[in-house]
């Protein structure tokens, strides 16, 4: 499998394609030091061998932003070690922590813009870039990952939305592009040629006057220029639409470019890997080889490899999917993918972070800080003689799908729906044993089956069919049926 064929980055040799991006664990204290659930979150990662890891943002500055971790001093770097050595020991897999700077931000809905900065503001940003590197290299990690996607300082300035008018203006791509430049420079002189610098940017801002894909190739072609080792693709996640609500500050995920950074469960599959694969090819073409990775919606193992295997991408970045079973790798390895943990993108993980609680995945056991240790043995659920009792009635304008409790652990159960006899897909994934389908239309044929799944993943059998066919409600006008060819 291509998934599985390992990729040396900059002399880094990384076990597999996968990569779980940075993601926010609200595990740390105001201190922004690394605690023991930080340490054992990541070394989860390595134990399912994610190929690599990329550690939650990291403040290089000490502007306050909650539960953070931090490299903008020396003293965080021997609780970074410790986690990287227990990484290290755990597993092949490599890591690599993300640096940001961000702007000021104010729960009264004020936030600083990059037209605020002044030279100096500026100069110490560089400075501080490089410092980190070079603290990230002395704690022991394997590379580093500049984050200039999002709502942070460097993705305001590389922005079309950048409102500044002088040498870092937004109304010139090379004006947008400067302080990303003199960044890297500053992280090389630090940490030299032989370390593996990635940096993480936007292949569509999603917000008004915002930047699309064909800015994003332009953009891509440079930091290969300034000798970036691989690309990380996000989208959106900017506070220009985000909303506000009194008393909190901004979450640059609650408008609708946060909607495309993290799409919901009503989003399609793979939705944004065209974009990775345009500025693939446009930077290829230009005779750079830089690795593309980019996320989004990407945790269906055949979606995963048909993107690699058509050279679409080299590696794929899956966040919640990886949230939800870390053991994803591990389990494609061993062809137990029947027994992934499928990431429902319910994004209870995405509002725990905008509140800065501690992350969590829905699908795990109540109360659990971790996801459930990879268990070989373990038993499903099953219902005796395979009969659910699955039941699906009209309720109004949804339809209500009831089953029994089975035998067994059983944690949450996998929904699958077909429509019109076409392709069977998991739906939904739910702690009860009632599910309420909001998407049914009259004139249509819908069949529904549930699998009982314990902490790990490990399903019970298909339990029985029922099929559904709603009637039109009285406003709907009369329902036709397709001629026959």
């Amino acid at each position: 499998m291509k998934m599985l064929e390992p990729i040396t980055i900059n002399g880094m040799k990384v076990p597999n394609r996968i990569m779980v991006p940075a993601m926010v664990t609200r595990l740390s204290g105001e201190d922004g030091h690394v605690t023991k659930e930080i340490s054992d979150r990541y070394v989860r990662y390595a134990a399912g061998e994610v190929g690599l890891i990329v550690v939650e943002a990291m403040a290089i500055d000490g502007n306050k932003a909650g539960p953070l971790l931090r490299i903008n001093e020396d003293r965080f770097i021997p609780g970074l070690a410790e986690m990287n050595r227990k990484i290290h020991d755990t597993s092949d897999s490599k890591v690599v922590p993300q640096l940001i700077h961000f702007l000021k931000i104010s729960k009264s809905g004020w936030r600083q813009t990059v037209d605020m900065l002044s030279q100096e503001d500026i100069d110490n940003v560089v400075k501080r870039f490089g410092e980190a590197a070079a603290r990230a290299r002395e704690a022991g990690f394997d590379g580093i990952e500049l984050h200039n996607a999002h709502a942070y300082t460097l993705a305001s300035f590389v922005s079309r939305v950048n409102p500044r008018r002088d040498e870092y203006g937004g109304d010139t791509l090379e004006g947008r592009l400067r302080l990303i430049g003199r960044v890297m420079a500053s992280v090389r002189q630090h940490v030299g040629n032989d370390f593996p610098v990635g940096i993480r940017y936007l292949s569509e801002e999603f917000v008004r006057g915002g930047y699309t894909v064909e800015d994003a190739k332009l953009i891509g072609l440079r930091m290969a220029q300034l000798g970036a080792d691989y690309l990380s693709l996000s989208v959106g996640g900017k506070l220009e639409d985000a909303e506000h609500v009194p008393g909190h500050v901004k979450h640059a995920y609650s408008g609708y470019s946060g909607e495309r950074c993290m799409p919901g469960y009503w989003f399609p599959p793979a939705l944004h890997a065209h974009l990775g694969a345009e500025i693939k090819a446009f930077i290829n073409a230009k005779g750079y080889h830089v690795p593309v990775i980019a996320a989004g919606k990407m945790s269906d193992p055949a979606i995963v490899e048909k993107v690699l295997s058509e050279g679409q991408l080299d590696m794929v970045a899956i966040a919640r999917g990886l949230l939800a079973d870390p053991d994803w790798v591990k389990k494609v390895r061993l062809s137990q993918i029947d027994r992934i943990v499928k990431c429902d993108y319910c994004n209870v993980c995405k509002q725990l972070d905008g509140t800065h609680m501690p992350v969590n995945c829905f699908l795990w056991p109540k109360g659990a800080v971790q996801a459930p240790a990879y268990d070989p043995d373990g038993k499903a659920p099953y219902w005796k003689g395979g009969n659910a009792g699955l039941s699906v009635t009209q309720n109004k304008l949804t339809g209500v799908v009831s089953w029994s409790k089975p035998e067994g652990s059983p944690v949450y159960y996998d929904i699958y729906r077909t429509e019109d006899d076409g392709t069977v897909s998991i739906v939904d994934a739910v702690k009860v044993t009632r599910w309420v389908d909001p998407m049914v239309m009259a004139g249509r044929r819908y069949r529904y089956y549930v699998r009982a799944c314990d902490a790990t993943g490990n399903a019970s059998p298909p339990s029985e069919t029922v099929v559904f066919e709603p009637t039109a409600p009285d406003f709907a006008g009369p329902v036709r049926q397709p001629a026959v060819v």
